[in-house]
């Protein structure tokens, strides 16, 4: 039987500027699009109205986390994310300690950001951070200082909001020194959660023609590794919890809303390029903002790519997606979610990762090593 989803993503597609390494769902310099927007956005939502009831109101949604990412949902600003929040409210409903998550950039966090925040019930903003050196944030592309960085934090955190730092390692340019004090700055800053990910190289982006052009190198494997590794020392070492592959968070400080995604627990999404999950069907809207927007207010079909999946093929994602999290697999609750038993489903390829010292098994959980973290995305494969 599928759950119906307590979690929900709302896409707000708008920035000023797109960062080079960017391959996200968005429009920059576009804020004519907004009022269509989100009168298209309050026409998706209504599609909750199929989705089982779990208030007294069948065309409302109870959650227990709701994420607004992007694009950059801060560039509305203070008075915008209120009209966000007014089309939002009709259908979502956040449960009593419900964690409400709002992306921000660091020259969109006034005070009277800070403020609106708070009154609209958001708890934890994810800051786009990235990294708090000046260098490194002018080869990122990036469009603030780090000041600004430091500036947003210290608003956020006097509003009483958990705050949330995104870093970027293997920037171009970025020593494995510069990594260290963008850690060090990162803890002293006082947040609660530390995200760290290592720059890809997306198809289609600027920095991927710059790379092509030999105009940008990418780090060597062995600096990106060394990087990760000492994200992973320095955070644990100031008072972090490696919770997750990319993820770091204080006691009682996880995101609870990316948590439900690894646990593939159903989840609904709205806006464009938003993919939402019943536990077997993922489904993403159309990527183009401007298409999905057109297409909404037209009453016409907005799915842009259907994924299916059979049972097996649901838990064995599971599994992939779950050895991610420091925690790992736990055998019983594993059978007891999907029906399958991990070992019938992976045994061969788990004895393989003990062999190599990349998984730890005491006989009830699975986890992966900090070894096996390293290489993770070799191991899919053969799970998958």
């Amino acid at each position: 039987m599928i759950a119906f989803p307590r979690h929900a993503y709302v896409h707000v597609p708008f920035c000023r500027h797109r960062c080079g390494y960017c391959d996200f769902t968005l429009v920059a310099g576009r804020d004519d699009l907004i009022d269509r927007y989100l009168a298209a956005l309050g026409i998706e939502l209504g599609r909750i109205g199929n989705v089982p009831e779990s208030t007294s109101d069948p065309a409302c949604l109870e959650i227990d986390t709701l994420y607004l990412g992007g694009g950059t949902p801060s560039h509305l600003g203070p008075d915008g994310l209120r009209r966000l929040f007014d089309v939002l409210r009709e259908r979502l409903v956040p449960a009593a300690g419900a964690e409400v998550t709002v992306e921000a950039n660091p020259l969109d966090v006034t005070d009277d950001f800070a403020v609106a925040c708070r009154g609209l019930g958001v708890t934890r903003v994810s800051l786009g951070g990235q990294s708090l050196a000046a260098a490194t944030l002018r080869a990122l592309d990036r469009d603030h200082s780090p000041d600004d960085v430091r500036a947003a934090t210290v608003r956020l955190l006097d509003a009483g909001l958990a705050v949330n730092l995104d870093l970027m390692t293997a920037a171009p340019g970025q020593s494995l020194g510069d990594v260290e004090a963008d850690l060090a700055a990162a803890a002293a800053l006082g947040v609660q959660h530390v995200s760290v990910y290592c720059l890809t190289w997306e198809p289609g982006t600027a920095f991927e023609s710059a790379r092509r052009r030999g105009d940008l190198v990418p780090a060597e494997e062995s600096v990106e590794r060394a990087m990760f590794e000492m994200a992973i020392d320095r955070l644990e070492a100031a008072g972090f919890e490696h919770y997750e592959v990319s993820n770091f968070a204080r006691p009682g400080f996880r995101c609870r809303h990316n948590e439900a995604y690894w646990d593939c627990r159903p989840w609904e999404a709205f806006g464009p390029g938003a993919a939402r999950f019943d536990g077997r069907v993922r489904i993403t809207n159309h990527r183009s903002t401007t298409a999905w927007i057109e297409r909404v207010l037209e009453g016409r079909e907005t799915v842009g790519d259907v994924d299916r999946m059979t049972a097996e093929q649901a838990a064995r994602e599971r599994i992939v997606v779950g050895l991610r999290r420091r925690d790992g697999l736990d055998r019983a609750a594993f059978q007891a979610t999907t029906g399958f038993e991990i070992d019938a489903l992976a045994g061969p390829a788990i004895s393989r990762w003990l062999a190599a010292g990349f998984a730890a098994d005491d006989g009830r959980r699975v986890r992966l090593t900090r070894e096996g973290l390293l290489v993770s995305d070799m191991l899919w494969p053969d799970v998958l």
